[in-house]
């Protein structure tokens, strides 16, 4: 069974971030994912650069995933 760690790393493996949280039970996951390389991308295309990190284990080992991605200074704000 894939953990939120095992999600965390495959996204980590794959693309570029400042902060990343994942949480999950086996099957759906939920995911901050914090990233320069979103700067000035729409979501679907943030999405999009998440779902290539993690290539086929999006389909074999991932049911769901539910994103927040944001830029450093979307998350700063947002903490702020």
């Amino acid at each position: 069974m894939v953990t939120p760690d095992d999600v965390k790393r495959y996204i980590a493996d794959g693309l570029e971030c400042e902060t990343l949280q994942v949480e999950g039970d086996g099957r759906h996951f939920e995911a901050l994912i914090v990233s320069p390389l979103f700067q000035g991308k729409r979501l679907i295309q943030r999405h999009q650069l998440v779902y290539q990190a993690l290539g086929d284990r999006m389909r074999e080992e991932i049911h769901a995933l539910s994103m927040r991605t944001l830029t450093p200074e979307e998350f700063s704000g947002s903490n702020s």
